[in-house]
């Protein structure tokens, strides 16, 4: 879908913990690289930029409701840009273990507009689940004795770094809200080369991502309470930094 359309400050942003592949299959209520072909010269069709955001769990598919609040906001601040809109490709339900199909999803995605669209800027973004979803995908290193989930190899190429100008998550899950579901989870870290290039907002009482938090409706007050717009505001600050890959 593609459709034409700041400084960091986040809200009770919560403290990543150490992203790990395989500790997607703990996370509950949150609710094949094909190398692309194509160069640098065809790109009339390539967008300014190349939004990519997971719903959380029980969300139709798509970008569900926070991540379109989040696709308006940014959309409406673009200046005209172009932005493309790319919903990660997964189940978002209970049955977590494929959970890891949207890290493949979300990888791939990245690696193909890198190849086929170097100068497009990537924007990601996540909710929920789907903010764990977008968190394991930047992990920069993977804990030891840890087998990953076929298609995942390693962390994501170094490289991308380059093309990712803004990363986005709301409701992002607490290792204390994991451990509830399984212990040892992993805990949940941004790699280093996203860390400030990422803004986490969570919400007062959001039982996911603030400890003790117990008030349930917090969960789904992203697409209402101003945080979308503070994440747009954000990402196109982060956009207008980012020199072109």
């Amino acid at each position: 879908m593609m459709i034409s359309a700041a400084a960091h400050r986040s809200r009770r942003p919560k403290p990543c913990g150490r992203f790990a592949a395989a500790g997607l299959s703990v996370i509950a209520m949150l609710t094949p690289f094909s190398p692309a072909t194509g160069t640098a010269e065809a790109e009339p069709d390539c967008p300014s930029v190349q939004m990519i955001f997971a719903r959380g769990t029980f969300e139709q598919p798509g970008v569900g409701a926070t991540g379109q609040a989040f696709v308006d906001a940014v959309s409406d601040r673009l200046g005209g840009k172009s932005m493309d809109v790319y919903a990660a490709n997964y189940p978002a339900s209970l049955d977590f273990k494929h959970a890891a199909e949207g890290i493949v999803d979300v990888r791939n995605k990245v690696q193909s507009i890198a190849t086929t669209c170097p100068s497009t800027k990537i924007v990601l973004g996540g909710y929920s689940q789907g903010a764990a979803v977008v968190g394991y995908t930047l992990e920069d290193t993977i804990p030891v004795d840890y087998e990953l989930p076929t298609g995942i190899t390693g962390p994501m190429p170094a490289a991308m770094a380059d093309h990712i100008a803004a990363v986005a998550l709301f409701g992002t899950p607490g290792a204390g809200f994991m451990d509830l579901f399984q212990r040892n989870a992993p805990p949940i870290i941004i790699g280093n080369p996203y860390l400030a290039r990422t803004i986490q907002l969570c919400e007062t009482g959001d039982p996911v991502c603030s400890p003790g938090g117990r008030d349930r409706a917090a969960h789904s007050a992203y697409k209402d309470n101003g945080m979308a717009v503070e994440a747009a505001e954000f990402a196109v600050g982060a956009l207008t930094r980012t020199p072109t890959a």
